[in-house]
This record gives C-alpha cells, sequence and structure tokens, in this order.
C-alpha cells in the first residue's frame, strides 16, 4: 500500500477578493473529491487572494497506481480551472 501526498501551488491573477478566491477553491476542490474520492483541502495562503495552495493525499495500491494518479490530478486540475499551475511538490509513501 502506498500513500501519494501532493502539494499544488496555482496563481489566479484575475482574482481580485477573497470571495472570488473562496469560490474557485471550493470548485476545484468539490471537483477533485467527487472525482478521485481523495482528501483534498487549501493548505497555505488563505489570506492572499492570487495564491491557492492545495494539498492532496491518496491511498493507492501500488507505486504505478499513485504516478497514475498524480497524472490524472494534475490534467484534470489543468482542464477545470483558469488559474495557473506554479509549483507542484509529491511523495510516495510506501506502507
Amino acid at each position: 500500500m502506498d500513500i501519494l501526498v501532493m502539494k499544488i501551488r496555482l496563481r489566479a491573477v484575475w482574482v481580485h477578493s477573497l470571495k472570488e478566491k473562496r469560490m474557485v477553491v471550493k470548485s476545484i476542490v468539490h471537483k477533485l473529491q467527487n472525482k478521485f474520492n481523495i482528501s483534498v483541502a487549501e493548505v497555505e495562503d488563505q489570506d492572499i487572494h492570487q495564491s491557492i495552495v492545495i494539498g492532496i493525499s491518496a491511498v493507492c495500491g501500488s507505486a504505478a497506481q499513485c504516478d497514475s494518479t498524480m497524472e490524472n490530478i494534475l490534467s484534470f486540475v489543468e482542464e477545470n480551472t483558469d488559474a495557473e499551475m506554479v509549483h507542484i511538490e509529491h511523495e510516495i509513501i510506501n506502507i
């Protein structure tokens, strides 16, 4: 069993208020949870309106499944938000 842990930093230059940011974050978090059945939350920069940092964790059967899941998540985020992916951190923990 392996655990995939990811942190995705997004930049949303069109967002001008925390209310706008909250709508973007809620949308992408909800879509990710429904599509992949994973744990997702905003983990940093909650008070910075143009920076979105999303933490993701998923339990997978193998490292190959973790890699596949990670690629699918990244593609999904790119397709479902106008925000630019700035930085991606990931780690696969073998249990």
